[in-house]
């Protein structure tokens, strides 16, 4: 955690990032309930491209604020030992409209992915859920995308990939019908699920294919 109180964030550029409106960077909520909710949107933000959670700003952009900083900072302590690695975060206390604003700013992480630790003391390491922002929402990872941003990290091992038949009839299939999910493409070449998934991963790490996700659900379509 970095926490910088001498190089605070201005009430100028706090208005600046509300006024632009939630987006794949910036989430407003008016206040978090649970250490768990708190967790998965810091999460997504560290998977993705980083951002601002800026907490007592309703939906619409109205400034609630929060009814006290220590509350929700000591939630956000909380939410954080629920996260597997851990992650870097700045946090400030803006003063807005006479109301308090919490400002936590995550950076894309180098670390990915970031998963959320459960309740089940069952729960086995890569059972555990990672989730990246989508547009305006935080969304489930699938197995594919979390191996994707596993590859987007400095010290993962180099990309080998061929093309072969299999891609050929792929590329094929996508220019027809546009997209493919994992089980069409395991069906179009008679392959189990879990090769189809590795080759479709290669591809997309390749910049050949594009992974699209609505809410944990994934599909392929050609760059």
């Amino acid at each position: 955690m970095l926490n910088d109180r001498q190089r605070q964030m201005s009430r100028h550029t706090l208005r600046e990032i509300i006024a632009g409106g939630e987006s794949s960077t910036v989430e407003f909520k008016r206040k978090f309930t649970t250490a768990d909710k708190f967790a998965r949107e810091i999460i997504a933000f560290a998977n993705t491209a980083g951002g601002y959670l800026l907490v007592g700003v309703d939906d619409d952009g109205s400034i609630v604020g929060v009814e006290s900083e220590k509350e929700t900072e000591a939630l956000l302590l909380q939410s954080m030992v629920q996260i597997v690695p851990e992650i870097d975060y700045e946090i400030e206390i803006v003063e807005i409209q006479f109301r308090d604003v919490v400002v936590i700013q995550i950076p894309p992480s180098v670390n990915k992915p970031h998963r959320l630790i459960s309740d089940d003391p069952n729960e086995k390491p890569h059972q555990r859920q990672a989730f990246i922002r989508q547009g305006e929402n935080s969304v489930a990872a699938s197995r594919e995308m979390s191996k994707i941003l596993a590859a987007q990290n400095p010290g993962s091992a180099p990309l080998q990939i061929s093309l072969g038949e299999r891609e050929r009839r792929l590329f094929t299939y996508l220019e027809h019908y546009k997209k493919a999910t994992v089980a069409d493409f395991a069906r179009l070449v008679n392959i189990s699920r879990r090769r189809a998934s590795q080759i479709l991963v290669k591809l997309v790490r390749a910049g050949v294919l594009h992974i699209n996700t609505d809410n944990g659900h994934d599909w392929y379509t050609l760059v």
